[in-house]
């Protein structure tokens, strides 16, 4: 199904399935702020949905600096520290609950307080596109706020 249109006469799951592209990814608040864009408006990144239960998701900061050393191990402290802080990635199995929230179960993180923890996303499938957006609010910056993540089929 990877350049098909999943139809919403397909099971929930079968619309998941496939490679996404990341459109945007921004937090919303309660009090009408106005959204954050946690790793810029144009942060990049996919999220793949594999038929057998697992996932994949990998979204960076467009214009991360290069290390100037040629190897990732050789990168100093500060390299390191700066590249991470513009990178979000996380895999493991996933399940669906109700038939509108998928629960990433994620196994390897590069955030390492999501292993082991059940990371919960209100999901919108909607033909090319996805939507899903924490079920409960996160901690950004000191304040409570939802995530809000489109896709569109890769």
């Amino acid at each position: 199904m990877s350049h098909e249109v999943a139809s919403s006469t397909q099971p929930f799951r079968d619309r998941l399935i496939g490679a996404w592209r990341l459109v945007s990814f921004h937090t919303i608040s309660d009090d009408g702020t106005p959204p954050i864009y946690p790793l810029g408006k144009d942060a990049t990144g996919y999220i793949i949905y594999t038929p057998d239960g697992y996932m994949s998701a990998q979204i960076m900061q467009h214009g991360r600096s290069r290390y100037e050393a040629a190897w990732i191990s050789e990168g100093t402290d500060s390299e390191s520290a700066q590249a991470a802080r513009g990178y979000l990635a996380y895999s493991g199995p996933y399940h669906i609950e109700n038939d509108s929230v998928i629960v990433h179960q994620a196994e390897v993180s590069l955030f390492p307080n999501w292993i082991g923890e059940p990371l919960s996303r209100k999901a919108v499938p909607d033909g090319r596109h996805l939507e899903l957006t924490t079920t409960s609010p996160v901690l950004f910056d000191g304040k409570l706020l939802n995530s809000v993540l489109i896709w569109e089929r890769a």
